[in-house]
């Protein structure tokens, strides 16, 4: 049985930082992608960050340069280091487990490529930890 739990999320001004935690217990990072999800305001949960199984991370436009993602094999604890932050970080933030080392695609969206982590890629998933950015 997996079981994913987050940590660590808050309130935080613009330009603040926040580190989120996630452990995982039942599931070992040799054996899929991990990745940091967000569901702002919207109705679709966007994925913004992910790391493989060799500790490769990968990120979208929006939050590179921002935010860092990592984890700790010996603790078995996925983490995302929140620099920046701005009211539009704002939301519920989900850890999600993946049973394959392809954490994500790149689309051609509106004339460039982007990295995009699909939800159908993970199938294991924390109850989520809230961030609010705001002044």
């Amino acid at each position: 049985q997996v079981h994913l739990v987050e940590s660590g999320g808050g309130s935080a001004q613009p330009g603040g930082s926040l580190k989120l935690s996630c452990t995982a217990s039942g599931y070992t990072h040799s054996r899929g992608c991990m990745a940091w999800f967000r569901q702002g305001p919207g109705p679709e949960r966007e994925g913004v960050a992910t790391i493989d199984t060799n500790g490769r991370p990968g990120y979208v436009e929006s939050v590179k340069g921002r935010f860092t993602i990592s984890r700790d094999n010996a603790k078995n604890t996925l983490y995302l280091q929140m620099n920046s932050l701005k009211p539009e970080d704002t939301g519920m933030y989900y850890c999600a487990a993946g049973p394959r080392d392809i954490c994500a695609v790149w689309s051609y969206v509106k004339g460039a490529f982007a990295y995009t982590i699909k939800e159908d890629d993970y199938n294991y998933w924390g109850q989520g930890t809230q961030v609010t950015v705001s002044s």
